[in-house]
């Protein structure tokens, strides 16, 4: 927790994907401070005809290289929510040459009583985390 799905055009490499999934983990880890073995990641590729991202009207660029992120987590603060935006861009066009236009991000939030993992409990509201 927090969950990330990552949404891609079908194509990059495994090590490629490894680079991308750590980039994001480091950038989740700086901005909102979660534990480092707190880690819940999933990638979805998809053929270039499945994936639309247009610009929502801002004039901004989309290419092949796209990345949807949706980030499923508990509340988090305004100035996490940012970090979490700029440090994830960063890290992305630093070690995945992925350009800043090409990255959007969507937080939900939902709460403790929403989140189990494993057993069929919700630790949060057992007390196990």
């Amino acid at each position: 927790m927090p969950l990330l799905r990552f949404d891609l055009i079908e194509g990059r490499s495994p090590e490629d994907l490894r680079t991308l999934l750590a980039a994001a983990h480091e950038a989740m880890l700086e901005a909102v401070q979660v534990p480092p073995g707190d880690r819940d990641q999933i990638v979805h590729e998809h053929p270039p005809a499945h994936l639309i991202v247009e610009d929502t009207g801002l004039g901004i660029p989309r290419t092949e290289r796209c990345v949807v992120l949706q980030v499923t987590t508990r509340p988090r603060s305004r100035a996490m929510k940012e970090a979490f935006d700029r440090l994830l861009v960063e890290r992305l066009q630093e070690r995945c040459g992925i350009a800043p236009t090409d990255v959007v991000v969507s937080m939900v939030s939902n709460t403790d009583d929403d989140w189990s993992f494993g057993y069929g409990r919700a630790q949060f509201l057992t007390g196990e985390l």
